[in-house]
């Protein structure tokens, strides 16, 4: 009884001090496979050596330590030590990564200040900078309208506005000192704002006769004072800065005197959009109601940093200031378009209460940030690391000592499968290899037979063509035999000039039926499958002359096209068997058809060799399109095919890594593609058509 409480409560302390190791981390080291399971066989070492467990037992302890856990009280006492020892480990790491967390974040928000001041005073000394060059430009008109005013031809139009030589002198005299001065426009107009001269007389879109009294430029220059406005012009659509001056009397003294006229000036200001498109961050201009007018974001053009009050809206639809454009903020644009828009830096500018924009980069802000946060970061993370290091490398010294008992049982057993899967791999391997040279075995007759099968569809081919090889020679014979009786004749007669020329006659038929035959035995023979350049343009010539009597005597036309001279690697006698069974097919399928036509063409295609094959005939149907390329598979009459010559061409074709697809043309016909790589770059020929009849 005694024996069986202890392994009972031996059982309770392997449980209770897995389970706590698990959950805890007080072990030194533990597989788990489940959750609350630990492998057997697995070396457990805790409390600083005070206990080992190995193989679910606990076979070291000190002696003290041995009476507590024969004790469920004295056990339960062990597990609880552990669990608060465990329990202030973790409060300690939740805290550390909880204090890491509020440096790095510190860091953060003090750099993204610092980075957003630093860019905020760059930004104010880059308006500085803008602002003096637009101020400048702006003031350097300032005085052009007021001086003009004080001509006298000036005055004079206006107090005879029907003069048309004056008119004609003050139009040119505006024209010249405009083109002088590098202006948009300088026009002249009467009390009620019509005007009399403009330096754009001669222009389509001249401001003669046009009236410009609704513009505030003019209401203020005609009520004693200079006048400043920028709109989008009524006459031209272009926008520009109004420059105005009163224009009095000549001889009468100005003060309380009334306005006879108006002066005004059109200065340009886009050269400065030019300039500020350099910049990658935006830059804008808005006037004192917020509307931007000039910006190197041309979608903001003309809409407001915020929303425009109902008076601001009527306000600018009186003057026509932006040409009853509807101005929309900026932030209703669509996502892309208002990208940058956001914190920015003013500096007020000019006479207008306009107001210079500058839209800093919150991505720089960001970066210098996330680079200040990171590299705290970086200095906790190795702060944390050498902590982690030296407390590792303590167990670890554990460890090794608790390891080494645990490890020769292990290379025990470890010895022992190693010899019983040494024994296995034995028998394994020469399972393999009887297994291999079956393999090889079956291979080569799978050769063997495919070899065979290629040669048997080539004279299968031989057949069907011998009946047009037989005409071909016929006709050479019957030539020789004529000429040579010819000969004769001549010879008799003395004439051997006609005799010699009957004899190069039976020379020329003679090599014609050589090259007939010889194209015969290369066709006929063996190939031995070694691997050499194939000139794909040879190879559909000597296909073509083995069939031309075929064509001929079914009375069907042969296109072929050589557009690029391309080589591929493979064998040149199976390469002529692809070209001969798919010319042959093409043959018969347009035996029926009206005109009777076979175009061949090559070309090359990125880095493979194209050959298409198109036939006027009816087409591939669409059940037999799926199974074109079976064996034994045919279409033809009983006594005109086995069904095997496209399946052995597909295969002829893959084996030198080609493709061989078919389709019905949208012209009509169906059209056979054989798709080659060609890795060598060969010399570019100039494409030719080759008619056979």
């Amino acid at each position: 009884m005694r024996n069986r409480n202890y392994l009972q409560h031996a059982a309770q302390a392997e449980q209770h001090l897995l389970q706590s190791a698990f959950d805890t981390a007080a072990v030194g080291k533990i597989r788990v496979l489940k959750a609350g399971r630990a492998v057997r066989n697995t070396t457990m070492r805790c409390e600083a050596n005070r206990f080992e467990l190995c193989g679910g037992n606990i076979v070291h302890a000190e002696p003290a330590l041995w009476r507590r856990i024969r004790t469920r009280r004295g056990l339960h006492h062990l597990c609880n030590e552990d669990g608060m020892r465990s329990r202030r480990q973790n409060g300690l790491v939740v805290l550390a990564i909880a204090l890491a967390v509020a440096v790095v974040y510190t860091v953060y928000l003090v750099a993204a200040g610092r980075a957003r001041n630093d860019i905020h005073a760059a930004g104010d000394r880059q308006l500085q900078i803008i602002a003096l060059d637009l101020e400048s430009v702006l003031e350097k008109f300032e005085t052009l309208p007021f001086a003009l005013g004080f001509q006298t031809d000036i005055s004079g139009l206006l107090e005879n506005p029907a003069d048309q030589a004056l008119r004609a002198g003050v139009n040119r005299t505006l024209q010249s000192i405009q083109r002088q001065s590098k202006v948009s426009a300088i026009y002249l107009m009467d009390r009620d704002g019509n005007t009399l001269a403009s330096s754009n007389f001669d222009d389509a879109l001249s401001f003669v006769g046009k009236n410009f009294g609704f513009r505030p430029y003019f209401r203020d220059a005609l009520g004693g004072k200079a006048g400043r406005f920028y709109g989008i012009g009524s006459a031209t659509s272009e926008p520009g800065y109004f420059i105005a001056q009163p224009v009095y009397t000549r001889g009468a003294p100005r003060e309380g005197a009334r306005p006879i006229g108006v002066m005004a000036v059109k200065i340009s200001l886009a050269e400065f959009e030019q300039a500020w498109r350099s910049s990658e961050e935006p830059i804008a201009l808005a006037d004192r109601n917020g509307v931007v007018f000039l910006s190197n974001r041309p979608a903001w053009r003309y809409h407001s940093t915020r929303p425009l009050t109902a008076s601001e809206q009527h306000e600018l639809a009186g003057t026509l200031q932006y040409a009853r454009r509807t101005i929309s903020p900026i932030g209703m644009l669509p996502e892309p378009e208002r990208a940058g828009f956001g914190e920015h830096v003013t500096k007020p500018v000019g006479r207008l209460g306009w107001q210079l924009l500058l839209f800093p980069s919150q991505a720089r802000v960001t970066r210098s940030a996330t680079l200040a946060a990171g590299a705290a970061a970086l200095v906790l993370a190795v702060a944390a690391i050498s902590v982690w290091a030296a407390y590792q490398r303590r167990r670890r010294l554990e460890e090794r000592s608790a390891s080494r008992k645990a490890l020769q049982q292990a290379a025990e057993e470890l010895d022992r499968k190693i010899a019983q899967r040494t024994d296995e791999l034995l028998a394994a391997n020469r399972s393999l290899e009887t297994k291999y040279a079956k393999l090889k075995e079956t291979e080569q007759l799978l050769r063997s037979t495919q070899n065979e099968l290629v040669q048997a569809g080539k004279l299968a081919m031989l057949g069907q063509m011998a009946a047009g090889v037989t005409h071909e020679l016929n006709q050479p014979l019957a030539a020789i035999r004529a000429f040579a009786d010819n000969a004769v004749t001549f010879l008799g007669r003395g004439q051997t000039d006609k005799a010699g020329e009957n004899l190069s006659h039976i020379s020329a038929a003679t090599a014609r039926m050589g090259a007939i035959i010889g194209q015969l035995k290369g066709f006929a023979r063996k190939s031995h499958e070694a691997v050499s350049s194939v000139d794909l343009a040879q190879s559909i010539h000597a296909s073509a002359m083995l069939l031309e009597g075929d064509f001929r005597r079914q009375g069907a036309q042969l296109d072929i096209d050589i557009r690029d001279a391309v080589s591929v690697l493979g064998d040149s006698v199976r390469t002529e068997q692809v070209l001969i069974n798919l010319l042959r097919n093409a043959l018969d399928a347009v035996e029926d058809a009206q005109p009777k036509r076979v175009a061949v063409s090559l070309c090359r295609e990125g880095g493979h060799a194209v050959v298409r094959i198109r036939d006027s005939g009816p087409g591939i149907p669409e059940q037999v399109a799926q199974h074109l390329f079976e064996p034994f598979f045919t279409t033809k009459a009983a006594g005109r095919g086995l069904g095997l010559g496209l399946a052995i061409s597909s295969s002829i074709v893959q084996a030198m890594n080609g493709q061989l697809t078919a389709c019905n043309h949208p012209g009509g016909g169906a059209e056979f593609m054989i798709r080659w790589p060609a890795p060598v770059e060969p010399a570019q020929a100039e494409g030719g058509q080759v008619v056979h009849v």
